[in-house]
């Protein structure tokens, strides 16, 4: 077995949802989820087969997004794994209907930081083992930082 790393490449105003799903209907699926959440969300995705034709499917309401998506999965190269590229929203208003598909098994991140994916290869094919999602802590919090995180979730609607 080797192990690999590949990034994700996305532009800085985007997040994404990276998961694992075992089904066609997966792109319908969550499709349907997104704009079920937010129905004028700017998004693609991609879902990589891990049998049958094993295509890369893809749907969205962006085209660059839906491009981005398929970049992603083609240089993972991982079975059952699906990418969600959207602009101007935050995941935290999808994860809840795109975890509630039948479809999915796990949800590998949910962010806007960059993203290592490590993968596993074998002579089967590759696998998702695990993220790495932004950068190491550098110390703890202090009492101006809880009042600074208090005032983004004010900001941006999170909190009243």
């Amino acid at each position: 077995m080797e192990i690999l790393v590949e990034k994700i490449c996305v532009p800085e105003d985007c997040n994404i949802i990276l998961g694992q799903s075992h089904f066609i209907k997966t792109v319908e699926d969550l499709y349907e989820a997104m704009i079920n959440c937010i129905p004028d969300v700017k998004f693609g995705l991609a879902f990589s087969e891990a049998s049958g034709p094993r295509l890369i499917r893809k749907d969205g309401t962006s085209n660059e997004m839906i491009a981005l998506a398929v970049k992603n999965l083609q240089r993972l190269k991982a079975g059952h794994v699906f990418l969600i590229v959207m602009e101007n929203y935050f995941p935290i208003n999808f994860l809840p209907a795109i975890k509630d598909c039948r479809e999915v098994t796990c949800i590998f991140c949910a962010t806007a930081n960059p993203v290592e994916v490590i993968l596993a290869q074998t002579e089967q094919g590759r696998g998702v083992l695990g993220v790495i999602d932004g950068y190491s802590p550098k110390g703890i919090e202090i009492d101006s930082d809880i009042t600074n995180r208090k005032k983004l979730l004010l900001n941006l609607g999170y909190k009243r």
